[in-house]
């Protein structure tokens, strides 16, 4: 029998489809919470309950924690660890550091020339308020977090300083500032399979909310990528070697520009609005990969 654990939420939807997944394929499920693993380093065990992660035949991490923080950074760096004593893990959690750190991710997408919105980063609170004079409305976005949580619109104003202060005051010792662009009531999620193309969607923004989130009331719609965005996608995601992502995409005047690469890959966009099961496919590509090692 092989044996593959899934790290992800308990009662995270995308996690628990992960888990059933690879129990309909393997007669083996076990959904790991990482808050409760115990990497004993002298012993070269990782035990989550009465099992020993480093005795697994892969695993696949859906998510690291509810929450994107620093602390993730410590989960990757034991997963990494466990790795080594023997699973394979998909994706490797050296290639996730790279991107769930938005600012790092960022970096890495402007050296691999992908287009994104003008961007600025800095800890000084004078010369960000020079960049929203400069760039206009801007998006202030948290390094570490999902679905526009702790995202913030600034704009030159009399409030503009206060905003920027209250920012930083809340943990957020870098500011990073991107220009708001105009989007058509919608962008898209590209998403990858081992760096194959196999699915593209629609998050089609709900009345006033300024982003596209479902976190803000967004809906999945189907949509039809044409090749030059696939494309785009498809530079996008390579840099960083994961096992499964999606792009996030938007449509401009001056056209397509890359928000950016996600960490872990949403299943449900592509499920809702294409019918397309990424669970049952990230299982069997697995399987696959195991098979042929």
């Amino acid at each position: 029998m092989t044996r593959i654990g899934v790290v992800g939420v308990p009662e995270g939807w995308s996690s628990l489809r992960l888990v059933d997944a690879v129990k309909s394929k393997t007669d083996f499920g076990l959904l790991i919470d990482m808050e409760h693993v115990v990497v004993d380093l002298d012993a070269g065990t990782a035990m989550f309950g009465d099992v020993d992660l480093c005795t697994l035949d892969a695993m696949i991490i859906k998510k690291v924690g509810v929450t994107y923080s620093p602390d993730l950074m410590a989960r990757l760096a034991m997963l990494r660890y466990i790795g080594g004593r023997g699973p394979r893990i998909f994706s490797p959690p050296a290639n996730i550091k790279r991107v769930i750190d938005r600012l790092s991710c960022t970096v890495s997408l402007r050296a691999a020339d992908i287009p994104m919105p003008t961007t600025v980063i800095t800890e000084d609170l004078e010369q960000a308020a020079s960049a929203v004079g400069r760039l206009g409305k801007c998006i202030l976005k948290p390094l570490y977090s999902t679905k526009a949580r702790g995202m913030i619109v600034v704009e030159p104003g009399p409030d503009l300083m206060e905003d920027l202060q209250t920012f930083k005051a809340n943990g957020n010792v870098i500011l990073y500032l991107q220009q708001m662009i105009d989007l058509p009531g919608k962008d898209l999620g590209l998403a990858f399979l081992g760096g194959e193309f196999c699915g593209c969607y629609a998050r089609v923004r709900s009345a006033g909310e300024w982003n596209t989130t479902t976190h803000s009331g967004g809906k999945y719609k189907a949509h039809e990528a044409s090749p030059d965005i696939i494309e785009l996608a498809r530079r996008a995601q390579k840099p960083f070697g994961l096992d499964f992502t999606c792009v996030d995409v938007a449509e401009t005047a001056d056209g397509p520009v890359v928000f950016e690469v996600s960490a872990f890959g949403g299943f449900r966009g592509l499920l809702e609005a294409n019918n397309f099961d990424a669970a049952d496919h990230y299982a069997q590509y697995v399987l696959n990969q195991l098979k042929a090692q």
